[in-house]
């Protein structure tokens, strides 16, 4: 019987493979294309691909496709098999340097925010030799970054490289100054934990919003829904204990650390956890933990929702985003430490977070925006849409300390001049979570709990990289200039802590009092909605931070602002058309037909016995009457509300019609229609309601 560990990244060409495909010097050179970044010779590609074409091979592999991450949100591949001509008639199987370095798909038909004309479709697919190539069924995938012709990002993966090194960049020059000189690199790494739903099959096929949006657009709440908690960390029932085992299975193939999995809070909802792993490669595996979750669930007749919303009235899903930052050596940047002086560094470090999320807490917000996440966010199951940052008491008190120049209670009334012995220890995790924050201290790591659970991960990280990186920047440049070091440091520590308390709240984020609080007293945005907070991206301090550390051009910024900005329009566009399709052409007629029915069963009553009233049917009848002609108003609304979407001058423009006038005419389409629904007869409403979808599941 094989273990786990003699399986585990069977699929995929990882440092052991090439250590025992590769030559000595090939590896060696290899090595240092991956840790340094150093450019790969021409010859070292060919020997790189030609093992890694043998090994795939060996494998059953007959294509291979460059694996991207373009601006849909999803992956993109286009196969092309290994087969080559021979002269005799017959085939080898061929696979060069060129070919793995370099792809060129069609671009034309991805989204490119006017950074190229539609008619200009040449693009091209970079090998990005730090996540490793793998087998998916037949094919070889090679991660691979994605740009057009005027090398322009078109892909999520360029900026999260550049934002990782810039980041690296910065942090190197802060521990050179506290005497760090063996440290080649700093890498930040990400553990996203990954919440989804599960419904069979059989009822997601005859639910049209489903099939088309992702989300349910009609629903009565059932008479059940998590009320009870317990559903969360229950027992896991046979089928989706079945799905979860194959899952891991497939994932642990590819090399996916899938970690924990359980059920959450509500009914048939379940999260999975990975360990950490590298910011670039845990993008990867996210985007592969998503495709596999449908496809392993396709596979026991069930279907796995993403949707950050797909149920009103219970919880959404999110993905937790726990990020931290280490030395290439493993030393973790954010973890306090053993001895006063790494304190002092950690808290330089804990201070350049800080900051980062006070003076880019609109990048963070829009770094999470999607017509999904907008229903979850400030719903009492997920953060607010208001940044703020939980720290625990413990931290919280130290830095009031250095803020004030007063001593810390865990010490013999000595002042926190930072640097030298009089700096305290303190230990990690002294304090409860604090699961309303929507950025959280955990003991050696920032929990950004905003990401819905179909976003890619690379936004939020990209822009989280970028902003911390902008920190120790200007911290790099004013130490390096200090005559003082420890004082200038103590100084540098103290003013973040005044400058920028107000980003940090440790209260219940859920609280009504603490949004007023925070955004009248404190002067936090809040961001409600995708078209709230898209535009900021171009704001002058966002653009002159993303541009001046290279993460982006002032064109792919305009370019993404723009493409989030359909992409939220044109979601909620096809819902809208779901619905009035679904309220005329299956909600409508069958509520016709039962109140035909219940008036045929009045008449017969009363054919039988001429004095009855008949007063339960002819109310009934009154009330879904009623109903059907608000249904057929309402759809005529929402139809109205599309229309003069045309009118629109500008993708701003559209966005905000979206959200003021679209989104609550659909609003009131939904009303009437789970009414409705209350009143109907269970064998005349046209699809499966959400106590059959919650509870289907064995």
């Amino acid at each position: 019987m094989h273990t786990v560990s003699d399986y585990f990244g069977s699929l995929v060409f990882d440092d052991r493979v090439m250590r025992a495909t590769l030559s000595a010097d090939v590896y060696a050179s290899l090595r240092k294309t991956i840790d340094e970044g150093l450019p790969l010779d021409s010859g070292v590609a060919n020997a790189v691909a030609q093992a890694m074409k043998d090994w795939a091979v060996a494998h059953g592999a007959t294509h291979f496709t460059h694996w991207f991450q373009p601006l849909t949100g999803i992956t993109a591949e286009k196969h092309d098999s290994f087969i080559s001509s021979s002269p005799d008639g017959s085939v080898i199987m061929e696979f060069s340097g060129k070919e793995l370095i370099k792809g060129e798909p069609d671009a034309s038909s991805f989204p490119s925010g006017g950074l190229r004309a539609t008619f200009e479709a040449r693009g091209y697919t970079a090998w990005d030799p730090t996540s490793y190539a793998f087998i998916k069924g037949k094919t070889l995938c090679i991660p691979t970054a994605f740009c057009s012709y005027g090398g322009q990002a078109l892909d999520k993966k360029t900026p999260l490289l550049r934002s990782m090194e810039v980041l690296s960049r910065q942090a190197l020059r802060i521990l050179r100054l506290f005497g760090n000189t063996s440290a080649r690199r700093v890498v930040s790494s990400v553990g996203p934990e990954q919440e989804y739903f599960l419904i069979t099959r059989e009822m997601y096929e005859k639910r049209p919003d489903l099939r088309f949006t992702g989300r349910t657009l009609f629903g009565a709440r059932p008479p059940k829904g998590q009320e009870l908690d317990d559903h969360y960390f229950g027992v896991i029932k046979p089928a989706v204990a079945a799905f979860m085992e194959d899952l891991n299975d497939e994932l642990w193939k590819l090399g996916i650390l899938a970690k924990t999995e359980h059920n959450e809070v509500a009914p048939a909802q379940h999260e999975l956890a990975p360990i950490y792993t590298t910011t670039n490669i845990a993008t990867d595996h996210n985007q592969l933990t998503m495709e596999i979750m449908q496809k392993v669930a396709a596979r026991h007749g069930l279907v796995c929702l993403l949707h950050e919303k797909p149920f009103a009235g219970v919880n959404g899903s999110g993905k937790h985003n726990n990020w931290s930052i280490a030395t290439d050596s493993g030393q973790n940047l954010l973890s306090p430490g053993e001895t006063p002086y790494e304190n002092a560094q950690f808290l330089l470090f804990l201070c350049a977070v800080i900051k980062a999320v006070d003076d880019y807490q609109d990048l963070l917000r829009l770094s999470v925006a999607t017509a999904g996440n907008d229903h979850r966010l400030g719903a009492n199951e997920a953060p607010p849409a208001v940044i703020s940052m939980f720290l625990g008491d413990e931290l919280n008190a130290v830095l009031e300390a250095i803020e004030t120049d007063t001593p810390y209670a865990g010490t013999k009334r000595t002042l926190m001049k930072l640097g030298v012995d009089v700096l305290p220890r303190f230990r990690r995790d002294t304090t409860d979570r604090n699961r309303t924050s929507p950025f959280a201290f955990t003991g050696n790591k920032f929990e950004f709990r905003m990401l819905g659970s179909s976003n890619s991960i690379a936004c939020a990280n990209i822009m989280l990289n970028s902003a911390v990186a902008e920190s120790l920047r200007i911290y790099a440049d004013r130490l390096e200039k200090a005559e003082d070091f420890e004082t200038a440091l103590h100084d540098m520590i103290k003013k973040t802590i005044h400058d920028h308390r107000r980003i940090i709240f440790n209260g219940n984020g859920y609280d009504e009092a603490w949004i007023r609080e925070a955004t009248k007293e404190r002067g936090l945005s809040n961001y409600r909605t995708t078209a709230d907070c898209m535009p900021h991206l171009l704001d002058e301090k966002n653009v002159s931070m993303l541009t001046s550390l290279g993460v982006f051009s002032i064109d792919e910024l305009v370019s993404r602002r723009d493409i989030m900005l359909e992409n939220y329009c044109k979601s909620v566009e096809i819902e809208a058309r779901t619905m009035t399709d679904m309220a005329r052409t299956m909600i409508a007629p069958a509520i016709e037909s039962y109140t035909a029915h219940l008036a045929g069963a009045a008449s017969a009553k009363m054919t039988v016995t001429p004095d009855l009233m008949c007063r339960y049917e002819s109310g009934l009848v009154r009330k879904l009457s009623v109903l059907v002609d608000d249904i057929a108003e309402k759809a005529d609304a929402l139809d109205s509300a599309l229309v003069k979407l045309s009118e629109a001058e500008d993708i701003l423009q559209e966005s905000a019609m979206v959200r003021d006038s679209l989104l609550p005419a659909m609003t009131a389409l939904r009303l009437p229609c789970d009414q409705a629904e209350r009143l109907t007869a269970r064998s005349f409403w046209p699809f499966p309601t959400y106590g059959d979808l919650l509870f289907g599941v064995s």
